[in-house]
């Protein structure tokens, strides 16, 4: 947390350490952090050179010296500076830096765009090569600030997926808008249901499709990156990188069309199903079977409640646990409480 201030982790260990007591000598806090006590004197120095820390008092003295901050004698003991006074100004230091970045980012873009150096460039990029996708697909993800827009189609090639779900999350993290669209066989892989629940639990949202004409991940609808066929370069992976142009709205253009056209995905006790189409639904004859084979009426007694053959009622059946994807009545009944059948 604190070295997004710029305190290391070593100093964000001691001064958390400190921050839980009133007051703590080098030799307590070596001990709580696992640092030998030479150490931490020496962070202790560095937190008060900085403000962070003062010394409260030498053991035994009883006599608070707040305005020394010298490391101290062995004995002396070491309270937290307010924090809202002392991280306060480091505060400010990042946000300064932060905006300065922001600042050159823009320049440096802007000046990438209008360089008659990089006519092609400033519309399409190739980049080629494992290393190089990957890399490019976790800058696109990672400086997303309001939306991301991902197709997901079969096994990754180039960003291992154990990678992609550490970008994810990283999004959602910052309150990034995620929206995907996977095809069918993207959820085949090994451990993707567990994966995809999670995501989805997260604040993902996920749709499904039979298929999709190719892999994508739009960003901000600024940019967005396309994989190519890996045979393009010699075998090496490689995509495409589109900044604004009328190809990039035709991307953003195919993925809502997609988007609109997909089912939606919803979490079960082990992962993940898709929203069941209208053909997919039971019908209202179906529904009167198993309200009856629910309350634990036969086959038989059913037919003959219903007026209908004991085959008929055989049929329904079966279809029902088709539509629930059950193996038995019981799990049959599960799955027709949980997707609100009746």
């Amino acid at each position: 947390m604190l070295q997004a201030l710029g305190l290391g982790p070593a100093e964000e260990a001691v001064y958390t350490a400190l921050l839980a007591r009133p007051t703590a000598s080098a030799h307590d806090l070596a001990r709580q952090t696992g640092f030998d006590e030479p150490e931490t004197t020496r962070i202790l120095l560095d937190l008060s050179t900085r403000g962070l820390v003062v010394i409260a008092a030498e053991a035994g003295s009883g006599a608070p010296n707040v305005a020394d901050r010298g490391a101290g004698p062995p004995s002396a003991r070491y309270r937290i500076t307010p924090p809202s006074v002392a991280l306060a100004p480091f505060l400010v230091e990042q946000r300064n830096a932060l905006q300065r970045a922001e600042t050159a980012f823009a320049m440096l873009t802007e000046q990438y765009r209008s360089t008659a150096a990089h006519p092609a460039g400033s519309v399409m990029e190739v980049v080629v090569g494992v290393e190089q996708v990957a890399h490019r697909f976790h800058q696109l993800q990672r400086g997303a600030q309001r939306e991301l827009l991902v197709f997901l189609v079969g096994e990754p090639i180039a960003v291992p997926r154990e990678d992609t779900d550490m970008s994810e999350s990283s999004a959602l993290d910052r309150g990034v808008a995620f929206r995907v669209v996977a095809a069918k066989d993207y959820l085949d892989g090994p451990d993707v249901g567990r994966d995809v629940r999670e995501a989805v639990a997260a604040g993902l949202e996920l749709r499904l499709v039979d298929s999709l004409p190719l892999k994508m991940v739009v960003s901000d609808r600024e940019r967005a990156m396309v994989p190519l066929d890996m045979t393009d370069s010699g075998g090496e992976p490689s995509a495409i990188v589109v900044h604004r142009s009328g190809l990039l709205t035709a991307l953003v253009h195919l993925f809502e069309k997609e988007w609109a056209q997909a089912r939606p995905l919803y979490t079960t006790a082990t992962g993940v199903r898709a929203k069941p189409t209208a053909d997919q639904q039971p019908t209202e004859g179906e529904l009167e079977v198993l309200a009856l084979l629910l309350a634990g009426v036969s086959d038989r007694r059913a037919a003959s409640q219903l007026g209908l053959s004991i085959r008929t009622v055989e049929r329904r059946t079966r279809r029902l646990m088709d539509l629930a994807g059950a193996d038995s009545r019981l799990q049959l009944g599960w799955h027709a409480a949980r997707a609100g059948w009746f």
